[in-house]
């Protein structure tokens, strides 16, 4: 499958070797409602990018197989464009620039502080068309992921992130199917092992909160198809 036939996703993708570090980042960045997934080498994360469709490429200078630099003309050479933020101890003017020619789209040297970096990438999010909206809606559903919640009107429910981000993916589809496979790579992400029945769990638990807070969105089982958001006001 090509990157352009992926399904978008709102998971972030995390080039670090420097485990501890990229333990916080993974941390900060998932408290503030966005998913990591966590590649230690160039290699790693040429094969997991090709893989999923990312909404953003962290990417450290540093790796142990390589300059950073090189995965993002990698991927700009090979019609990749997932928006790239570059982390470097490096803050000379002119690695920023080399970085900038390489194609990446923002550059933070270290240190830095987390809650810059999740405004940052937030930031590059909203650059994918499908993402622009940090909190999308269907059918007066409200997903908030900076607060790890859905809501309708004034009534909320807590999500776990797994949970976040299949409905962030179902809401972003506006009542089409999405197969699950696509629902699984958004809230596991392809690094993590999944038990074969986590997805139906995890859709039994959304539509008992969804059900909690009222609004008229079901969310349904497509045969053959996969999930779907049903607006139950407007069908009746």
């Amino acid at each position: 499958m090509s990157n352009r036939e992926i399904p978008p996703s709102s998971r972030v993708a995390l080039v670090e070797d420097h485990e501890r570090l990229a333990t916080l980042v993974e941390r900060g960045l998932s408290a503030a409602g966005i998913a990591v997934d966590v590649f230690h080498t160039v290699a790693a994360a040429w094969q997991g990018l090709r893989a999923q469709a990312y909404a953003v490429a962290i990417v450290d200078r540093g790796l142990p197989d390589g300059d950073g630099l090189a995965l993002v003309r990698r991927l700009r050479a090979a019609g990749n464009a997932t928006p790239c933020l570059m982390l470097t101890s490096r803050d000379a003017l002119r690695d920023r620039v080399d970085g900038l020619d390489a194609g990446a789209d923002d550059y933070l040297p270290k240190p830095f502080a987390l809650d810059e970096l999740a405004a940052r990438v937030r930031a590059l999010m909203r650059r994918t068309p499908s993402l622009r909206s940090l909190a999308p809606t269907f059918a007066g559903l409200c997903v908030e992921p900076e607060h790890g919640r859905m809501r309708v009107g004034e009534d909320h429910v807590s999500l776990a992130p797994a949970e976040l981000q299949i409905m962030l993916s179902l809401v972003r589809a506006d009542g089409q199917p999405v197969r699950r496979a696509a629902l699984e790579s958004a809230a596991w992400g392809t690094t993590e092992a999944v038990t074969p029945n986590a997805l139906d769990v995890a859709v039994h638990r959304l539509r008992k909160k969804l059900a909690a807070i009222g609004g008229g969105v079901s969310l349904a089982n497509v045969r053959n198809l996969g999930f779907a958001l049903r607006d139950d006001d407007a069908a009746a």
